[in-house]
């Protein structure tokens, strides 16, 4: 059975024209040309039904059902993943040009980019997530929509879309200790896509946070003692500022609320 290790999602080029299609918008660039036209990719599928092995991806979100991705979820091959920078991009994928293989009259499915399908190069046969190719490693349930189990791997066609309306607001875990704040940003709404992160203590001004890892970004700045509050610039150059998001006897292992989103 093709099966990947894990993945992530498209790599992020300039959004352009926004056109509605159902309760879905979709964006050319990222996966499309200028004309919005479809891109072709391979799609697989790791875990298991219940989504076993998708948790705890690249991307740094951890338990998906949790923080609101559930099943609906890909890992990414390498040009797609670019390098954590499309952690919660979201796509639309249909399986094509396989009569065998594609569920016949299946619908499109939408998945967001919570992993990394790593290249293997000690192989020459099956290697779908080794550069330049672009590849969805789809959670099972999800390959299950449009193909059948015993395809292992299947042509698609993919094109990005605008995430669907989040329930509350952008969410901020922090972990770390006192002199390294980590802060996974999850549950981003519109682009999905973070781009840049910065963090302000009661006490300070704005301060940069670099990118630690897919959507966990850091900074050595001691903050503990300290109501954070957040400005988010999306991939699409939207910017939200997140006002006293964590009061200041926050805690580490503790996850907020920002109440707005994109």
């Amino acid at each position: 059975m093709a099966r990947s290790f894990t993945a992530v999602v498209v790599a992020l080029l300039a959004i352009s024209t926004v056109v509605a299609s159902g309760h879905r918008l979709m964006i050319t660039g990222a996966g499309s040309d200028a004309k919005g036209h479809w891109d072709d990719a391979r799609a697989t599928f790791y875990g298991d039904i219940k989504g076993g092995e998708t948790m705890q991806g690249a991307c740094g979100y951890g338990n998906l059902f949790v923080q609101g991705y559930g099943l609906e979820t890909t890992a990414l091959s390498s040009v797609l993943f670019n390098n954590g920078a499309t952690c919660g991009a979201c796509f639309e994928i249909q399986c094509v040009n396989a009569p065998q293989s594609c569920i016949k009259g299946a619908r499109s499915i939408f998945v967001t980019a919570t992993n990394f399908c790593p290249p293997n190069y000690t192989k020459t046969v099956g290697v779908w997530c080794n550069p330049p190719q672009k590849h969805f490693d789809l959670s099972l349930p999800m390959f299950l929509k449009i193909a059948k189990y015993k395809a292992g791997v299947v042509p698609v066609k993919f094109r990005r879309v605008l995430c669907p309306k989040k329930y509350g607001g952008v969410k901020f875990q922090l972990s770390g200790n006192p002199y390294f704040l980590m802060v996974l940003v999850y549950d981003v709404g519109h682009v999905g896509v973070v781009a840049e992160v910065k963090v302000k203590g009661s006490k300070t001004g704005w301060i940069p946070m670099h990118r630690n890892w897919g959507q966990v970004w850091d900074t050595g700045m001691k903050l503990t003692g300290q109501s954070l509050s957040f400005k988010v610039a999306t991939s699409d150059g939207r910017c939200l500022d997140f006002h006293d998001v964590a009061p200041f006897h926050w805690q580490f292992n503790q996850a907020f609320d920002g109440k707005i989103n994109f």
